[in-house]
């Protein structure tokens, strides 16, 4: 049976979270007056990005709320004590200078206009649906996706293959039905191809070299490629540079 759907991933697939975090910090950092404490400001955002996927693992294996998450973010990064207020109110201040950063992928809005008449579209994150729903609607795409669904709501996180059934059921399609895009090699890729999707892995950069085989995610470079993938009746798309 041919693929109807289209789930997506959100950071660092639809929208450069990478890019937009490594902006925000760093205006975020100065603002603060913290670059003193570093030898460089790569030296900061390095560690911020450690502090960043340490805490993120605790939430996603339920350890931590979301907010919690983020106020240890918070406390482990500047090394000291605060409370609730204290570490929220630093957090807020950062994310004024992280949503003047945000930006799609070039690549996204192409491919969503090319699939638009061919496949029905749905979001699946691994953060929040608030800060999820609104990302979306700031970067003026939210109208494209039937359904949004994100770990904090659903109880359950990618690469569960709960997650991906929860989001293959809001579209009432079988996973077999379903394609998902997303850009990490096990929370995305192995994770939606052991769930039984047709698993498409976003490689941007080829930082990685290993290569799953068949029955694992498909490998692209660009959303470009995508509608090859699929199979859909467009003219939009490009050859896999990946085999």
């Amino acid at each position: 049976m041919s693929i109807r759907a289209v789930v997506w991933d959100v950071d660092d697939t639809l929208f450069d979270y990478t890019a937009a975090d490594r902006a925000g910090m760093r205006g975020h950092l100065l603002a603060e007056g913290l670059l003193d404490g570093y030898d460089s400001v790569e030296q900061a955002l390095v560690r911020w990005r450690r502090v960043t996927d340490a805490q993120w693992a605790r939430f996603s294996a339920g350890e931590a709320t979301f907010q919690g998450q983020r106020r240890d973010r918070v406390r482990v990064f500047l090394g000291r004590e605060l409370t609730d207020a204290e570490a929220d109110e630093w957090f807020e201040r950062y994310i004024g200078h992280y949503e003047a950063a945000w930006a799609l992928f070039p690549d996204v809005l192409p491919v969503l206009d090319a699939l638009a008449a061919s496949h029905r579209h749905a979001v699946l994150s691994n953060s929040s649906l608030t800060v999820q729903d609104r990302k979306l609607r700031v970067l003026g795409v939210h109208d494209r996706f039937e359904s949004i669904l994100c770990a904090a709501e659903l109880g359950v996180s990618k690469p569960e293959a709960g997650a991906f059934h929860a989001a293959c059921a809001a579209l009432d399609l079988a996973p077999h039905q379903v394609a998902y895009v997303g850009d990490h090699p096990e929370i995305d890729g192995r994770g939606a191809a052991d769930a039984g999707l047709l698993s498409v892995w976003i490689d941007r950069d080829g930082a990685y070299t290993s290569d799953d085989g068949p029955g694992g995610p498909r490998r692209i470079a660009s959303l470009a490629e995508l509608p090859a993938i699929l199979g859909a009746d467009t003219r939009f798309g490009a050859p896999s540079t990946f085999r």
